[in-house]
């Protein structure tokens, strides 16, 4: 098994062991939570850093990451429903509106490609930023305010762009930085991609 698989097996591991802990210990269990979810996003860092550094960044690999990265997310979603619900019914529409928009990105995705999205865009590595962030102060603090403002913000308009972004594609394809990136793609004309940020 390679590192990359490794990693993404880890992240997808913590799923379960995040919503014990929320489920059955509670909020004794928020700084264990915490560390599990940092965890968990250095994993999604270090993976496909090391697949691109290995040259084993296959199609294959890259969708695992997606679809891992999603269900890693709403863990933590479902954990902060757990452990503080008023928080969510609280901020019900906003959280709304960004399922919607995951799901409006997957159902063009599938209805033009026939396939799931897997952009790994820059505005959703920002927008992986700020979850972690407001995550932190949902959970470490009980609190939403401007953390949970900003990832949403983030959110919506990081959705807009894979949306963007899969309209202007012509053919499916994985690891598109931007709806810029996808044009360039559109129009046959190449473009340098870093290597720590997308492949």
């Amino acid at each position: 098994m390679s590192i990359p698989i490794a990693l993404i097996i880890f992240r997808l591991m913590l799923v379960p062991i995040i919503l014990a802990f929320a489920y059955f210990i509670g909020k004794d269990s928020k700084l264990t939570i915490l560390i599990l979810m940092y965890l968990g996003l250095l994993s999604d860092i270090l993976d496909g850093i090391i697949a691109r550094k290995q040259n084993i960044s296959s199609e294959k690999l890259r969708r695992m990451d997606s679809q891992t990265d999603m269900v890693f997310w709403l863990s933590m979603g479902f954990a902060t429903w757990l452990l503080y619900p008023e928080l969510i019914y609280d901020n019900g529409f906003a959280i709304l509106v960004i399922i919607s928009m995951e799901i409006m990105c997957y159902t063009i995705s599938f209805i033009k490609f026939k396939k799931e999205t897997c952009t790994h865009a820059f505005l959703s590595k920002l927008w992986a930023i700020s979850l972690l962030v407001a995550f932190t102060s949902l959970i470490g603090f009980s609190h939403a305010g401007i953390p949970f403002a900003i990832a949403v913000i983030l959110g919506f308009i990081s959705y807009i762009d894979v949306v963007l972004i899969i309209l202007i594609l012509p053919k499916w394809t994985h690891d598109i930085p931007s709806a810029y990136h996808a044009y360039l793609v559109r129009k046959g004309i190449k473009f340098k991609r870093n290597e720590y940020l997308n492949g």
